[in-house]
């Protein structure tokens, strides 16, 4: 399944894209129980939304083998977590708010885990029913600041900081999956699933023996190697295979 949500007559609304390009409008609870309304809609024509709305998003550092290599830094021998707040949260063809406090502004393409339930301390062979799809993501970080501070929480929470979707892909085996990212249609980064050091059945067990996770909430996964540095202007596109593509533009806003 292929869930969006979008906006139409300025009213946020949530639907399945069948046959390429029609979207299916439905109404009840996407993670329980819900209902096709009848009322399509052309996906060239509505605004997509970030795909899910999560209390939280928790990110994990560190999680590709070759960014590892690239940073010079021993594999860690479990999940190294932090957080951003849901108000870093965009969508597609939004903005990326460049801070004025910054002077450098990294992407991180990363795959995103979309919960379903509400769960807590689950073991990795459950973790998987628990999972409700997967999206596109950039963990957008101010890299100087976070090299000032020596740790991420400034760097990685400013608004916008963390763009979702396009859309949400369920029952996706994540095992090796192309995940690369353009900047102005150069290849930046380019590497697969199968780099990861940590799984994602691992790592939403990992995270929920910490901390409650509610359905939408969201975790990503980690960056592989090629992290760099945006400029204002500069269009950013993160690519994962059989989900598609996320891209957004650095805003030239002062």
């Amino acid at each position: 399944m292929k869930y969006v949500r979008f906006l139409e007559e300025n009213i946020a609304r949530e639907g399945i894209i069948q046959k390429g390009s029609v979207i299916e409008e439905i109404t009840g609870n996407i993670y329980d129980h819900f209902q096709v309304t009848g009322k399509k809609h052309d996906l060239e024509k509505v605004k997509l939304l970030s795909p899910c709305s999560p209390t939280k998003v928790i990110c994990v550092g560190l999680n590709y083998k070759d960014h590892a290599r690239e940073m010079q830094m021993p594999l860690p021998k479990e999940p190294i977590i932090f957080l951003k707040p849901a108000e870093t949260v965009i969508g597609p063809d939004e903005e990326i708010i460049y801070p004025i406090i910054s002077k450098q502004v990294d992407y991180e393409a990363e795959l995103a885990i979309i919960i379903k339930n509400k769960i807590r301390d689950i073991g990795v062979e459950e973790a998987l029913s628990h999972i409700f799809g997967y999206t596109c993501a950039n963990d957008v970080t101010a890299r100087d600041l976070q090299k000032k501070d020596g740790q991420w929480s400034r760097a990685k929470s400013f608004d916008t900081f963390c763009p979702l979707g396009p859309w949400v892909i369920t029952d996706l085996d994540t095992n090796n999956l192309e995940i690369k990212l353009l900047l102005n249609g150069v290849v930046k980064q380019q590497s697969s699933t199968k780099e990861m050091i940590f799984s994602p059945a691992k790592i939403v067990s990992f995270i929920s023996q910490i901390t409650t996770l509610n359905p939408g909430d969201v975790i990503i996964t980690g960056t592989p190697a090629g992290i760099g540095t945006m400029q204002k202007g500069d269009k950013v596109e993160v690519f994962i295979e059989k989900i598609g593509k996320l891209s957004n533009r650095l805003s030239i806003k002062k």
